[in-house]
């Protein structure tokens, strides 16, 4: 059965993409990345993916005049390496409405927040200020709202008494690569499905990402 093609988006150091490439080196998962692809030209994660022998792609956006203009040339992108699941990790733009309704239940974001509590920027910071007794993280579809759509998978992380921002977002961090891949490896072997604005799991999908939580930290 062919592998499902992911497309990963970033504007950073590729931590989760690091996750995702450790992944899905393995011969027996279900998912392959076809290309990595980042507005900004020096993107660690761009190198990270050369030096795997993934295609990259450096798509600056300001030499686009507005976000439509850049979106379609990502869109271009992507659809041309065969792109089935595009997986957003780190990737520091708002994508606009046209495109998140092209790839509609075909785009992922991690959230390092158990949603829909604290959306937006610095969610950690967030829980901290908030006072939260557990944080943790969210893979979701995509919708055109910041940090909204039907959510796939949670990861909880307990806030720890003298924990700060860096500590916290360092153990949430960890969950992430544990949770990211694991969803995503579910998506190819088809046991996860989104319907409507609800996601249905397996049972055997419900066992796997129980088990990705990190409360034991």
């Amino acid at each position: 059965m062919a592998r499902l093609k992911l497309g990963v988006l970033i504007s950073g150091r590729g931590s989760n993409l690091e996750a995702l490439i450790r992944a899905f080196e393995a011969p027996q998962t279900q998912a392959e990345i076809a290309i990595v692809a980042s507005n900004v030209e020096t993107a660690a994660g761009l190198e990270l993916g050369r030096r795997h022998g993934i295609a990259t792609a450096f798509i600056d956006h300001r030499a686009y005049a507005d976000r439509a203009s850049f979106d379609a040339r990502l869109d271009e992108v992507l659809s041309s390496t065969g792109v089935e699941l595009v997986c957003l990790a780190g990737f520091m733009r708002l994508l606009g409405d046209h495109f998140v309704e092209a790839w509609r239940d075909r785009l992922l974001n991690i959230h390092p927040s158990l949603l829909p509590a604290f959306k937006g920027r610095h969610p950690q910071r967030q829980a901290l200020d908030a006072g939260a007794r557990i944080s943790g993280c969210t893979v979701h579809y995509v919708r055109p709202a910041m940090d909204a759509g039907p959510i796939v998978a949670q990861a909880a992380v307990p806030v720890l008494a003298g924990d700060d921002e860096a500590s916290l977002s360092r153990r949430i961090l960890a969950a992430e690569h544990r949770l990211y891949p694991t969803v995503v490896e579910l998506i190819a072997q088809g046991q996860i499905e989104v319907i409507g604005e609800r996601v249905e799991l397996t049972p055997e999908a419900r066992r796997k990402l129980s088990g990705c939580n990190g409360l034991q930290g």
